[in-house]
């Protein structure tokens, strides 16, 4: 029987890369392949997980500056340029946020990544021609520090000092 705090315990540190990452995390908390992924897809269909994605490293590909480029963008326009921002490869994230006035008045926010400051600002001038945005109140805000990328932590599980599951001989 799987046990669901041991899934979403291994779950939030990511799926191992290679061919067969459920099989993997099944032998790691004693289940099959088959009811690792049904109890996955049971999660997502209540609810329980609402995002399953990608942390990519960016600077580890060789992407060395990026910018997040904060918009003032009519509300009833989001939708569609968000849209037409996510289409672009540069872009790795577009989502909306709620204006903080009279301080902050952007709402959209989309992260552009490139190789060096140049490439974000020629990549940004694609993006503001190709959806005719270049008449809206923007700024860009570059990184000036790269932190640690990871997903969400929802379980703490002190086994053996660890704050994480290492492998099935540490299942209590």
């Amino acid at each position: 029987m799987l046990n669901e705090r041991q899934l979403i315990t291994v779950l939030q540190h990511g799926l191992p890369l290679i061919s067969r990452p459920y099989a993997a995390i099944a032998e790691q908390i004693g289940s099959t392949e088959q009811e690792v992924m049904e109890y996955i897809t049971a999660m997502q269909a209540r609810g329980d997980i609402k995002r399953f994605g990608v942390v990519v490293r960016h600077r580890n590909l060789g992407y060395q500056a990026n910018a997040m480029v904060v918009w003032n963008i009519p509300d009833d326009r989001v939708d569609e340029l968000g849209g037409c921002f996510g289409k672009f490869e540069f872009v790795n994230l577009s989502y909306r946020r709620p204006r903080r006035l009279p301080d902050w008045p952007y709402n959209l926010f989309c992260m552009i990544h490139g190789h060096d400051r140049d490439d974000v600002l020629r990549n940004l001038a694609q993006m503001i021609d190709s959806c005719h945005v270049g008449d809206m109140p923007h700024a860009i805000l570059f990184s000036t520090h790269c932190y640690k990328q990871r997903g969400a932590v929802y379980i703490h599980d002190q086994i053996n000092g660890n704050d994480h599951l290492t492998n099935k001989s540490d299942i209590a």
